[in-house]
């Protein structure tokens, strides 16, 4: 039988309660701590309210979780980007295969499912409202995590492994930065995040039923250097998204202090055929707060026997859609370890750490170029070309060229993997054009001087 170890997890959010979830299959005993109060209540904090693009890496995870029905049954497909230019609407698939899409899912509506899955793991209690303060990883063989209750209690609670999945601020991480030769970026972008809502439409006899535009597609609204995103939920609302500079001329300094009227008349200037579709444009705008974008680094990711998982390792900005599929892959990576290192807790740490922290970085740099892409090149007609030539190839010739984008969000070839591969294609790409076009050159002059000398 393998071995059992206590543990102690600081996070319940979408990576903590999956890996509680293994970890109490695979025969451990978990405690999962909380700050929020327990999703499955009435009277839960909603939290981020931004989708979940769930792909082939996530879906994988919530297979073994045991709860890949549930959320598919609740997910809308989207096997493309739908461009909002100039009053016209230029769909763009993500992939030649019509099959392949990626799936837009409530943050909130997993989280519970994923609650749910650990409760109902044997050996894995669940408590709430008690946030991770602290850690101590002084004793090797015993690492501490502290935890601050509703009532202002503290308690310390050493286990045989101490796991951070606090998110992007994590209390853990912070405690590990106070040692010597960890090393820690935290890179913010000159744009952060405001969400809106597009409600579900007042009659279903609508070109697309209870959803005021097509619902199977990311919504994209490009305005160089800014944009909003639109993502469809399953009772045909949309949440849309603002992404905008904090200044400058198209920012959230822009509409700082602005009268309705004037906010309003911003939007149908630029978002005009959105703007009919958001009756709670203005609520919407004052009521729900803007937020920063930040991409957090960190080297190792653990201390003796505390380790970090998800957004507390590896925060990264939202734009490729693999922020919850790489800490999924993260929950697959850490429970293999153990599994592959029963009784030897530092080898089944470093094995993990080796899997998955170049992959974080190849992601979280994949990502920062996506926000570019969106932004600025969404509505390019050299940008569209260029997409359906790749994915031409990638037909054509797949032993050779395989799109980036199918590399990332259908298939599971590591991150780093997939981003070395498509840097070499381009490369390789590159190197043929400049020996082909000399070529072609005097291909073209032959052809010309033949021309020439035979009308003469």
């Amino acid at each position: 039988m393998p071995e059992s170890h206590d543990i102690v997890i600081a996070g319940a959010g979408l990576a903590g309660a999956m890996l509680a979830a293994e970890l109490g299959k695979a025969g451990h005993r978990v405690r999962l701590f909380e700050r929020r109060r327990d999703p499955r209540r009435a009277d839960a904090e909603s939290g981020r309210s931004i989708n979940l693009a769930i792909s082939v890496r996530g879906l994988h995870a919530l297979q073994s979780a045991g709860v890949e029905a549930e959320v598919l049954a609740e997910a809308i497909k989207m096997p493309g980007r739908m461009v909002h230019l100039d009053g016209q609407e230029i769909f763009s698939a993500y992939s030649r295969d019509p099959k392949r899409a990626i799936n837009s899912v409530s943050r909130s509506g997993l989280n519970r499912l994923l609650v749910e899955a650990a409760a109902a793991s044997p050996g894995v209690e669940v408590i709430f409202e008690a946030r991770c303060v602290d850690a101590d990883f002084t004793d090797h063989q015993r690492p501490a995590a502290v935890f601050e209750h509703e009532d202002g209690r503290r308690e310390r609670i050493e286990a045989d492994l101490v796991i951070g999945t606090d998110g992007a601020f994590s209390a853990v991480r912070a405690a590990m930065q106070r040692t010597s030769r960890f090393d820690f970026s935290q890179t913010y972008l000159a744009a952060g995040y405001k969400e809106l809502t597009i409600p579900p439409a007042d009659h279903e006899d609508g070109p697309h039923g209870r959803f005021r535009i097509e619902p199977n597609a990311l919504h994209v609204w490009p305005h160089g250097g800014s944009m909003m995103i639109a993502l469809p939920n399953i009772d045909g609302s949309f949440t849309c998204t603002l992404f905008w500079p904090f200044e400058g001329d198209h920012s959230f300094a822009t509409l700082e202090n602005a009268d309705d009227e004037t906010v309003r008349a911003f939007f149908e200037r630029h978002y005009g055929d959105a703007v009919p579709h958001m009756p709670t444009l203005i609520e919407d705008w004052n009521h729900n707060p803007t937020s920063p974008l930040v991409t957090i680094r960190c080297r190792p990711w653990h201390r003796g026997r505390a380790v970090l998982l998800g957004d507390a390792a590896h925060a990264i900005v939202p734009f490729y859609g693999q922020g919850a599929n790489a800490s999924f892959e993260d929950v697959e990576g850490l429970v293999s370890a153990l599994a592959a290192h029963p009784s030897d807790l530092d080898d089944a740490i470093t094995a993990y750490e080796a899997s998955r922290i170049e992959n974080a970085n190849a992601i979280a740099d994949l990502a920062l170029d996506q926000f570019i892409d969106m932004r600025d090149r969404s509505g390019s007609r050299t940008q569209r070309l260029a997409k359906k030539g790749s994915q031409f190839l990638g037909a054509v010739v797949p032993f050779w060229w395989t799109p980036l984008y199918d590399m990332v969000s259908f298939t599971r070839i590591p991150y780093a993997t997939a981003l070395a591969k498509s840097r070499r294609q381009a490369q390789t790409l590159k190197t043929m054009a400049s020996f082909l076009l000399p070529i072609l050159v005097i291909v073209l002059l032959l052809v010309f001087t033949l021309l020439i000398q035979s009308s003469i």
